[in-house]
């Protein structure tokens, strides 16, 4: 079975050199993207600067100084905590096999399926477009802070003019600068990340030099606005050098006002502005195209990448705490200015971990959405994504990128944007984790990772922590990200999607049906809890529509199969026919709406087919107990593909491109008169086998007269009213007194009652005829029928009809070998006398209301609701196959001209009255 998820047969393992190659390797023709990127330049750089970016030289103040030493060190601990359960999870699928463009996209849509992987996807991608404009218009801030002309302080040049439309005009140049890099490839955007590594790297070890060159300093802030307008006495904050003084007054929380905003600080606020300048860890993920072994590469680079940035803040934040009081930290978030050797190279680095965290963010957009470009999940609205250079650089998806950047700078509302970045970035690792937990949970063989430091208690604690992380950041925008994902696997369910990726879910049904199934004990059964398990036999579906649906609402939330047998030897066939049919006849459950398996089987005869799916069809406690097969006679058969508004035409977005469609997959109706794979002596030997087996019987005829609506999914409470007539005697044996109460005139009235309760027959009467004996007097049977249906619950119009004189022998007939089938004694025309007569019977009480006992002769009946189905006592097949063809024709005779009916025998109890 080749798909995109079997990589070994995309690969010539030997040339014909006995060189190994790939067949979509690096660099290779079709605009392939060339994988030249290493671990250090492709993962470990553009993470590092994602994960400090403009945090670690303005926010570390602020969070120690308004945390404490000991809270921000325990805040510290816990984002990385969180940050790298899905960092393990990550490792995980992406030691499992190769990793194609898209990073953490295609990891979870590979994963999850595409209504949920493109869903997250788009929003991931959304998260880096606002990732993006969120570091550009922090750049913009930092640099008007030195050099705007409206800026408070006395240090800098004040050249640059400010205001909305001028922030916009800066934004969007730096935003052309970024642009420029992205588009001209990963090559450029590598070593434009590695030369700011540098300048960031040179920065923060100007700062950490400072921290021990540098002597105690008192450092003038800048005067703070008071309540009424008026400006507060200008405070000092003191730089001491290394200090336990300065450390101890530093350990405990103090929470303030934040200047910059005028709220009060919570551990809360505090932590999401820290867990916001972490975020970053897929950041060499997203370059998953472009490394030369992203399997290696992602898992290694990203550990080295936290683990980095982990010391870098642990070390600032105790140094920070040994030399800075409280003051400082609290009243000037850019401290690092002003205790540097060289203050300029601080704004170096400021301005770096901005630009370059603005240009990770739109090259991993630009990838994740030529991945989804290339997926067509979203049609021809990313198809300018697909475009690319002939060395395989998606630029149509960064001017694609870029277009949306430039709008969201218009927005230039940088907090509520961060606090979606976030949110969006967090929902993408949930993701990750539950991907990863899915695939521990469905124990699926192919899923052996070469990374093995996780398990599913990380997975489900990093879900955990993500949606936790998510609600405390903003409430709001966690339940809208949530809303617009669910609407997202909407749309992408609606739209339908590839089926050739893998879906985890199907895996994780397996394990958890596979697990329950062996619960389900075939011992414990009982009868109260009974259900229908049907295994319809079908010729050709095109003329069992109608049945193939009410066999779907009589099952009860039961089994349903559909079975089929090919004729044929496999000894002289080269190979199985019957594999191939399978995908045509899904095809056909999904069209038709039933929720039914499909059991195909391969045999000389229809018989033998039939015996091999009764036996093994099903699995465990879930077998077949029952048989539906349509009836047997001379009635041409109708082709329903024709006239059946589901099969007339393909539905929408169902028909893949160069599918077949599903008439063609099918053969036309047999013509009348053409020869039938079934013998009627084999037919009648097929109810006989499935009695044999203690199987019920049911023989459905003329099921393509019954209503419309009342096979439709919906309900039947405002259709033309109908009645469902059950007659629970054997009509060819006709005895009088309580024959009723056997065991299968009990299971006439259960699937009748079955079929009630599905929607579309809510309306129908169930009426159940009861048939009295010549000298039998009216009224008793009737109350002992109603004293069982009460006991049974079932609500039901009884009604009596004598069973014409003379069609009952005077004495009683002795029982014959061959069960409830009696015909030993009389002659063919007496047979078919008595079957006429009970044919007559039934055809008169068709359509009756309210009439006498008498039928249709006696009383003053009014005409009534029209009959819509009658199910009647399925006799059981006489012992000698010698008389199967009389069997049948006298079925025949019975059922004729009634519309249509089911002819019915059960084996087994299925009702109880007992509680």
């Amino acid at each position: 079975m080749a798909s995109e998820n079997s990589p070994l047969l995309a690969y010539r393992l030997l040339g014909e050199e006995g060189v190994s190659f790939p067949a979509n390797g690096a660099g290779g023709p079709g605009g392939a993207p060339a994988r030249k990127l290493s671990t250090f330049l492709g993962v470990v750089v553009p993470t590092v600067l994602s994960m400090f970016s403009i945090v670690v030289f303005l926010r570390i103040g602020f969070v120690v100084g308004h945390a404490g030493l000991l809270q921000a060190l325990a805040m510290l601990l816990v984002a990385y905590v969180i940050l790298a359960l899905t960092v393990l999870s990550v490792c995980a699928i992406a030691t499992n096999g190769a990793v194609r463009g898209g990073g953490a996209y295609f990891m979870i849509s590979r994963t999850l399926g595409p209504e949920v992987g493109g869903s997250i996807g788009l929003m991931f991608y959304l998260a880096n477009v606002c990732g993006c404009a969120v570091s550009l218009l922090g750049l913009v801030e930092a640099i008007l802070d030195v050099f705007g002309a409206d800026a408070s302080g006395s240090s800098g040049f004040r050249v640059l003019p400010q205001g909305y439309g001028w922030s916009l005009l800066y934004g969007s140049l730096l935003l052309g600068l970024v642009g420029g890099v992205c588009t001209l490839g990963a090559g450029l955007y590598a070593r434009a990340s590695f030369l700011t590594f540098l300048l960031v790297s040179g920065s923060l070890a100007s700062v950490l030099v400072s921290f021990v060159a540098v002597g105690p300093r008192d450092i003038p802030l800048a005067p703070r606005p008071g309540p009424n307008g008026s400006s507060l006495p200008p405070q000092v904050g003191h730089f001491t050098g290394f200090n336990s003084s300065t450390l101890k007054a530093n350990l405990d929380a103090g929470y303030a006002k934040d200047y910059t905003t005028g709220s009060m600080m919570t551990f809360a606020s505090v932590f999401a502005v820290l867990f916001n300048g972490c975020t970053g860890i897929m950041a060499g993920a997203n370059m998953s195209g472009e490394l030369k072994d992203p399997s290696r590469a992602i898992p290694l680079g990203t550990i080295v990448a936290v683990a980095y940035t982990f010391f870098i803040y642990i070390l600032l934040f105790f140094l920070s705490s040994f030399t800075c009081d409280r003051v400082l930290l609290q009243e000037d978030y850019g401290f690092f200015r002003a205790i540097s050797l060289w203050p300029p190279l601080v704004l170096i680095g400021i301005y770096a971990t901005s630009l370059s965290a603005s240009m990770s963010s739109l090259i991993g957009a630009s990838r994740i959405l030529h991945a989804l470009a290339q997926d067509d999940l979203f049609g021809v609205i990313l198809a300018p994504a697909k475009v690319v250079s002939r060395g395989g650089n998606p630029w149509g998806a960064v001017l694609y990128s870029w277009g949306l950047v430039q709008l969201v700078l218009l927005a230039g509302k940088l907090n509520t944007l961060a606090a979606v970045v976030t949110v969006f970035y967090l929902v993408a690792y949930a993701a990750v984790d539950l991907s990863c937990l899915s695939l521990e949970w469905a124990s699926a063989p192919n899923f052996r990772p070469t990374f093995n430091l996780f398990s599913w208690h990380t997975c489900l604690l990093g879900v955990a922590s993500c949606l936790l992380m998510m609600f405390l950041i903003s409430p709001g925008a966690a339940g809208g990200s949530l809303l617009l994902m669910g609407l997202l696997s909407a749309l992408l369910t609606a739209r339908g999607g590839p089926s050739s990726w893998g879906y985890v879910s199907q895996a994780l049904l397996f394990h958890q049906v596979r697990k329950y199934l062996l619960r389900l004990d075939v011992r414990k059964d009982h009868v109260k809890f009974w259900r229908p398990q049907l295994l319809l036999l079908v010729g050709n579906p095109r003329g069992a529509l109608p049945l193939l649906r009410l066999a779907n609402q009589l099952k009860k939330g039961g089994l349903y199969v559909l079975g089929h047998v090919t004729l044929g030897d496999l000894d002289s066939l080269p190979s199985d026919p019957v594999q191939p049919q399978y995908g045509a006849w899904l095809s056909l459950v999904d069209r038709a709406q039933v929720k039914a398996f499909v059991d195909l089987t391969l045999s000389p005869s229809v018989r033998q087919g039939a015996q091999h799916l009764l036996r093994i069809s099903g699995l465990g406690g879930m077998k077949p107990n029952t048989l539906v097969l349509g009836f047997y006679d001379d009635a041409a058969p109708q082709d329903h593909f024709l006239t059946d508004p589901a099969f007339s035409e393909p539905a929408d977005g169902t028909q893949e491109a160069g599918a077949p469609a599903l008439s063609t997959l099918f053969p036309p109706p047999r013509a009348p008169g053409s020869p039938r794979a079934l013998s009627p002596q084999d037919y009648v030997a097929t109810v006989a086998d499935a009695l044999k087996m203690n199987k019920n019987v049911v023989l459905a005829r003329a099921c393509g007269a019954l209503p419309v609506e009342r096979l439709s999914r919906g309900s039947g409470g405002t259709s033309q009213p109908h009645c469902v007539d059950v007659w629970p005697l054997n009509l060819l044996r006709p005895r009088g007194g309580p024959g009723y109460v056997d065991v299968c005139g009990l299971f006439l009235l259960q699937m009748a009652t079955i079929l009630g309760m599905v929607p579309a027959w809510h309306s129908a009467r169930l009426r159940i005829f009861l048939c009295l004996g010549p000298r039998e007097a009216p009224g008793a049977a009737e109350g002992r029928l109603r004293a069982l249906l009460s006991q049974l619950r079932i609500r039901a119009e009884v009604r009596e009809v004598v069973w014409g004189e003379g069609a009952a022998s005077e004495e009683p007939e002795e029982e014959e070998e061959e069960g409830d089938f009696v015909n030993g004694r009389r002659g063919d025309a007496e047979a078919e006398a008595l079957a006429c007569s009970a044919n007559a019977l039934v055809r008169a009480q068709q359509g009756r209301g309210r009439g006498g006992p008498g039928g249709p002769e006696e009383g003053d009946g009014e005409v009534g609701p029209a009959t819509a189905l009658t199910f009647l006592y399925l006799p059981r097949p006489p012992a000698d196959s010698a008389r199967y063809l009389r069997y049948l024709a006298l079925l025949e005779i019975l059922s004729r001209d009634l519309g249509p009916t089911l002819l019915v025998h059960g084996v087994t109890p299925v009702t109880c009255t007992d509680l």
